[in-house]
């Protein structure tokens, strides 16, 4: 698998890992946010709601930046790269702490608790037409 997007399909699963296990699946709250704000917080809501039912699809088509999609795809499919991981998966739950929209990008502080610990973990976005996608995260 292509080293970067191998890297970021580690990261996203490693969150959803790991804060997957025992959770209750609760939907991530978008409702403080207002504009293009609320466009990334529903992305990160989906993503949260795609991964928790292991809608490896729906990831790589609505919630995955293309540059991410592309190097999975030539490196065997993003599909089957998050087909294993999502297995392990119960339920992700994700608090949106803060959101930074600048221009066609955009970052998303997220808070995950797992074992007690919390963790917060920035998600990179961009805009692909009318739609912001995940391209990346920062641990």
């Amino acid at each position: 698998m292509v080293t970067g997007a191998r890297q970021l399909v580690v990261a996203l699963c490693a969150l959803a890992f790991a804060v997957g296990l025992g959770a209750c699946g609760e939907t991530t709250s978008t409702s403080k946010f207002t504009g293009e704000s609320h466009n990334v917080a529903q992305t990160v809501s989906d993503f949260q709601s795609d991964a928790t039912t292991r809608e490896q699809k729906k990831l790589c088509q609505n919630d995955l930046a293309a540059a991410v999609t592309t190097r999975l795809r030539s490196a065997g499919g993003c599909q089957a790269a998050l087909k294993s991981q999502l297995l392990q998966l119960d339920a992700l739950n994700l608090t949106i702490e803060s959101i930074a929209v600048k221009g066609a990008t955009a970052s998303a502080r997220v808070k995950s608790t797992y074992s007690g610990k919390n963790r917060i973990t920035t998600l990179e976005l961009v805009r692909e037409g009318s739609r912001w996608k995940i391209s990346g995260v920062q641990q």
